[in-house]
């Protein structure tokens, strides 16, 4: 039989909790309303007065959504939300479509361009900034979200050539500086990042984007410890620094300490949590764990935020197959040889499952010979030569001993 005291307690904890249920609800409420006030306050204060860019930012934050949980949302925001109603001159003499805008209208233009490249809509961004510069040549601003736009796009060459057009024209401004540095390090090139590094020092160092670039340096050289220093610098000076987290976290993923990494990525999270390298970080620190779920998690958050980078997808497919999920696998690794493959490493996997697991000899050697594309005439490595060697032997089977001949002569 039940005992009365225990109903009576059972009765009282539901009441609670309805209690709590509806005190949390009410606050819920409130603060959404608060939030939606504040947005139609902002957009009046931007409307009233266009000039003021503090409101502009504010507004950003609140334009695209901050929670990366719901990967398909964001997508669809990312891709299909416009920049503004942009009015365009379709009946221009010469050349396309030309904006047609005053100066108030001007602002508004450029909230929505720096909402779209924050947003990964770098192509649509990167064609209203070509008629911005027609209007503004020489805007600082234009030129800085060109670079970042280029950069999104990992088009380096070009982004470059844009962060040095920007330093000839304003040699004492360093805002986006720490981004250039980002570049120079992928690139590798050590002089440059130096030059750099000394000039913003010279200009001002208690700026967090000279502690970032002089911390890139330093990772460059292999000295990680002093990098750490000087990102742990940056976030005295600010500590929102976004490149400042996620940096200090690559530097703790090479120093082997992924506690350490695990944290400053949270941070990073936590100061922007629309910017996907932290998110990305997350899942490597956790896949080097061997934590492929807790790293998966993480990997698909990143992909939410860059759906058209194939790097993403192939740390998605690369966990299934950690997890012996290979048919989930593939299909990653299709949709990043579909998307971006530069080099090729979706396709070397493909060619490896179909032909270890799957026992597809046509479909590896179809994936053997898209890897070998994107090869070229480069350096022979290890893969390369897997490559030819597989398909030498299955045009041999099938009896095309010319073209097995002919990749053999390769090697």
């Amino acid at each position: 039989p039940h005992s009365p005291l225990k109903e009576k307690k059972k009765i009282k904890d539901k009441e609670e909790l309805t209690q709590l249920f509806t005190e949390s609800n009410k606050i819920y409420k409130a603060g959404a309303i608060a939030a939606f006030k504040a947005r139609e306050q902002l957009a009046e204060t931007a409307s009233q007065f266009p000039w003021n860019w503090s409101a502009w930012l504010d507004l950003a934050d609140m334009s695209i959504p901050t929670d990366a949980s719901r990967p398909e949302e964001s997508i669809e925001i990312r891709q299909f939300q416009p920049i503004s109603n942009l009015p365009f001159d379709h009946n221009a003499k010469d050349g396309p479509a030309r904006l047609c805008i005053d100066s108030v209208g001007i602002i508004s233009v450029c909230h929505g361009v720096r909402l779209a490249v924050e947003g990964q809509r770098c192509v649509e961004a990167l064609e209203v900034l070509n008629e911005l510069k027609s209007i503004l040549p020489s805007s600082s601003f234009v030129f800085a979200q060109q670079a970042l736009a280029h950069y999104a796009r990992r088009d380096f060459d070009t982004a470059i050539n844009t962060f040095e057009v920007l330093r000839q024209n304003f040699p004492y401004r360093l805002d986006q500086l720490d981004v250039y540095s980002n570049i120079l390090y992928v690139k590798e090139q050590r002089a440059d990042l130096s030059l750099l590094a000394h000039a913003v020092f010279r200009i001002d160092k208690y700026r967090p984007e000279t502690c970032c670039i002089i911390g890139n340096y330093y990772s460059l050289r292999r000295q990680h410890e002093r990098a750490v220093l000087y990102f742990r610098r940056a976030l005295r000076l600010d500590r929102k620094c976004l490149s400042a987290w996620t940096l200090m976290g690559h530097e703790f993923i090479e120093l082997k300490n992924t506690n350490a990494a695990v944290e400053s990525y949270r941070r990073a999270v936590d100061t922007n949590s629309r910017d996907y390298r932290a998110w990305y970080g997350l899942g490597q620190t956790y896949e080097m764990l061997t934590m492929h779920f807790y790293a998966l998690y993480y990997y698909r958050k990143a992909a939410s935020l860059r759906p058209n980078d194939g790097r993403m997808w192939i740390a998605i497919a690369n966990c299934n197959e950690q997890l012996q999920r290979i048919p989930q696998a593939m299909t990653f690794y299709q949709k990043a040889a579909q998307i971006d493959d530069p080099e090729g490493h979706a396709a070397l996997k493909l060619a490896k499952l179909y032909r270890h697991h799957t026992h597809d000899p046509e479909k590896a050697a179809i994936y053997y010979s898209q890897y070998l594309n994107i090869a070229g005439d480069a350096e022979i490595l290890d893969t390369t030569a897997e490559a030819i060697l597989y398909l030498a032997e299955h045009h041999k089977n099938n009896g095309k001993l010319e073209k097995a001949q002919t990749l053999l002569a390769r090697l």
